[in-house]
């Protein structure tokens, strides 16, 4: 049996297509724009999640070599957290309109799933030795985005309080870890090509951290929403003037780690104006929302012409037969070293 050794970075598809669906039933709710296309992009994302889901289960079935060495990677590791994090989304964000009981037992396994993955990947930093340079944003993968996106979910469904206590882990594990990496990224040598996407994922924590606090919270927008959002936008800035530096990396699945964070931009000033907001936000929402689903278009194009073209996945390789790793300067959402 030859299968393809699906990277667990691809379950990033699912959330930038969750997140942008995200984004459009708010933008229904405010502007009035078409309910189809949101509801579309979350069965898109449904699928994704399923077509992902069963290849890389297959991998831990037919190719464990390949698998565990993913797992033992000191920066592909951390996208095995998604795997709860799309479960999370799928489940309390893509299915909560049509079944609660689908829903609510997503939520729980893909929670469970993302609490234990994050408390192992954290457990094993915390014993040290771990090299500088292999220090990259995947790092708020596993505490970070697992936190924010429980919280935001659990706030969906009901379970505010729960999902206040997430935030809580979500935020000050991203304060902790965004000295770490800013210390990296200024006072080490520069990102080699192939690792630069991952810069993608430096937007994500503040964005989607005020996605999650407006999810478990009430009432008339605030100085905090205003300010994560802020900085969120701070960041994109910065990843627009670094465009020429970023794009010295060929286009491949890894630059879906922008998705996400630029989805989340747009999707936290919809749920202020939902709120009353206007002002700065009221400018700013538009545009973002716009920015978003160029964002995540051009990056689904992309990688339609990857498929199309046979450059999408690794190879596939004999069951038996151990599989090439990707090194620690090429990690990528879908490539192994191409």
């Amino acid at each position: 049996m030859r299968l393809p050794a699906i990277p667990a970075s691809f379950f990033g598809m699912v959330l930038g297509l969750s997140g942008l669906g995200v984004a459009w039933r708010a933008a229904h709710r405010v502007w009035g724009l078409p309910a189809a296309i949101g509801e579309t992009l979350m069965a898109l994302a449904a699928l994704v999640w399923l077509a992902v889901s069963v290849l890389y289960v297959l991998k831990w079935v037919f190719r464990r070599e390949a698998a565990r060495q993913e797992l033992d990677h000191p920066v592909q590791c951390c996208f095995v957290g998604l795997m709860g994090v799309a479960t999370m989304l799928v489940g309390g964000a893509a299915q909560q309109p049509y079944s609660a009981a689908v829903a609510l037992v997503l939520f729980a396994l893909g929670a469970a799933f993302t609490l234990g993955f994050a408390l192992w990947r954290t457990g094993g930093l915390w014993r040290g030795g771990r090299d500088h340079a292999h220090s990259t944003p995947v790092l708020y993968l596993p505490a970070v985005a697992g936190s924010y996106v429980v919280a935001a979910v659990a706030g969906g469904l009901g379970f505010t309080d729960w999902g206040q206590i997430a935030f809580g882990a979500g935020l000050f594990s991203w304060l902790a870890i965004e000295s770490v990496l800013l210390h990296r990224l200024i006072t080490l040598d520069s990102l080699p090509a192939p690792m630069r996407p991952l810069l993608g994922i430096q937007l994500a924590p503040a964005p989607v951290g005020a996605v999650a606090y407006l999810s478990v919270t009430n009432g008339p927008p605030d100085v905090f929403a205003h300010a994560m959002i802020g900085y969120g936008l701070l960041q994109a800035l910065i990843v627009i003037r670094l465009l020429p530096w970023l794009r010295q990396a060929p286009f491949a699945p890894s630059y879906w780690a922008y998705t996400f964070g630029v989805a989340a931009l747009s999707v936290a000033p919809l749920r202020l104006l939902e709120r009353g907001d206007g002002g700065a936000i009221g400018i700013l929402a538009p545009i973002l929302f716009v920015g978003a689903n160029l964002v995540v278009g051009l990056v689904a194009i992309g990688t339609l012409r990857l498929a199309v073209a046979g450059r999408l996945l690794p190879k596939a390789e004999p069951a038996s037969t151990a599989p090439t790793v990707a090194n620690g300067e090429v990690v990528t959402a879908g490539s192994t070293g191409r």
